[in-house]
């Protein structure tokens, strides 16, 4: 696939999110999310990741009903673990449990990350709980 293409695919995805995209985006847009830039629709070897935070390398994936077949749960195993060999951490969430309580997922994520990633907040989020 030409980068156009994929570019364009991306660009797709972007203007058409499905709801649970939609609610995790603003969650995360703007450095909402422990001040952090997350990327949607992003590229990682050829693959399409959700979304991603270059700063922890961490890849955020939202699985919709789609993702409890069989066949498609084999495919995206093996694409986390060609991803996973570039030092990429996952974090699986299914689109129902968005739907349901985003800020439960949030905190999940927030432990993963600490549990998981080297994460050290930046001084200006620091500053903002300080006041």
């Amino acid at each position: 696939m030409s980068k156009k293409i994929k570019v364009q695919l991306a660009r797709g995805f972007r203007k058409n999110p499905t709801e649970s995209e939609k609610i995790m985006w603003n969650a995360l847009r703007d450095r909402q999310f422990l001040n952090l830039k997350f990327r949607r629709q992003y590229f990682v070897d050829g693959y399409l990741i959700d979304f991603y935070c270059s700063e922890l390398r961490l890849a955020i994936e939202v699985d919709g009903p789609i993702h409890s077949q069989k066949e498609q749960i084999e495919n995206d195993q093996a694409r986390q673990d060609i991803i996973e060999k570039k030092n990429i951490k996952f974090f699986r969430i299914k689109s129902r449990e968005i739907k349901l309580n985003i800020n439960q997922v949030l905190k999940e994520l927030e432990v993963f990350i600490k549990k998981n990633l080297k994460y050290f907040p930046s001084p200006a989020k620091y500053e903002r709980e300080k006041d």
